[in-house]
């Protein structure tokens, strides 16, 4: 018999949830930055073995609402997190144990969902650190098994997959084969050009950055390359002249940066239109956010 079902991330912004699933699903489905605020909708990336599919769900980082966006983003983490077969605290292993990780291990305890704790980028630590946090993880107010593990380099991985399919629920295999997420590829190639942008700018713009893919072209073969058009959303005029940068070299920038990772997501050859427009505070108006598939 198989065993399928759905493991929910839960941490705060920044541990490594969305590196640990790309490295766990063994492809980018989940942009990766050091920013908070990265991931703003809930991904889902398979790991299939002859016997397990687990179905991981990268989730928002928990934190405080302050805006339509967030609070969305917030009550995307409780649906998700109680709708899944187990859940998954991950803890940032170079910051240590804090406030924030004590308080989502008790949001978790009080569920019926069973949990397991990672102790993330274990790789950059010294042995005594390492001693220190996991002691600090197996101190918080959860009953669960403890994974250090690196998703950068991979270490313990193996082991933290074999835990959490163990954990899942005898039932048929939920994805096709090859499957690797479930996300649209419209969202992907958003997604792909967003992770280009903020990593290039700086403060409170990335907070106000979004993304559209007004169309994806395949081209006529024999054609040059599939034609992307997009648009980067920002929330004033002053952001928009940052994005788009002195005689247009930001977002020449952003754009041979995405255009790599999106050509790898689509396997063609692809030519990137892209546009910045400003939409006013599209992080309070919930039509706008609606549209945009988030909560």
């Amino acid at each position: 018999m198989t065993r399928s079902g759905f493991v929910a991330l839960a941490g705060r912004p920044n541990v490594g949830k969305s590196t640990l699933v790309n490295a766990v699903v063994g492809e980018k489905i989940a942009i990766v930055s050091e920013k908070p605020q990265t991931t703003r909708r809930a991904i889902r990336g398979v790991h299939r073995s002859p016997q397990v599919e687990l179905v991981l769900v990268d989730l928002p980082g928990v934190q405080r609402p302050r805006d339509a966006l967030t609070g969305r983003m917030a009550r995307r983490v409780q649906e998700e997190l109680d709708g899944a077969d187990a859940a998954l605290l991950v803890l940032n292993g170079e910051q240590g144990v804090g406030p924030g990780d004590r308080f989502i291990a008790r949001e978790l305890a009080a569920s019926a969902t069973p949990a397991t704790i990672a102790v993330n980028k274990v790789d950059r630590l010294s042995r005594a650190a390492l001693l220190a946090v996991l002691e600090a993880a197996g101190e918080l107010e959860l009953d669960a098994e403890i994974f250090p593990i690196s998703a950068r380099s991979g270490d313990g991985l193996a082991e933290l997959i074999a835990h959490l399919g163990a954990m899942l629920p005898e039932a048929p295999f939920m994805f096709a084969g090859g499957a690797a997420s479930d996300q649209p590829t419209e969202l992907l190639v958003a997604e792909l050009i967003r992770e280009a942008a903020i990593r290039r700018t700086f403060q409170e713009i990335p907070h106000a950055i979004e993304v559209v893919v007004e169309e994806i072209e395949p081209p006529e073969r024999p054609g040059p390359a599939t034609r992307v058009r997009a648009l980067i959303w920002v929330e004033t005029s002053s952001q928009k002249g940052i994005l788009i940068g002195s005689g247009g070299s930001m977002i020449k920038s952003i754009g041979t940066a995405a255009r790599k990772q999106v050509e790898g997501a689509l396997g063609d050859r692809v030519h990137l239109d892209l546009s910045v427009r400003v939409r006013r505070d599209w992080r309070a108006d919930d039509s706008l956010l609606d549209r945009l598939g988030i909560g």
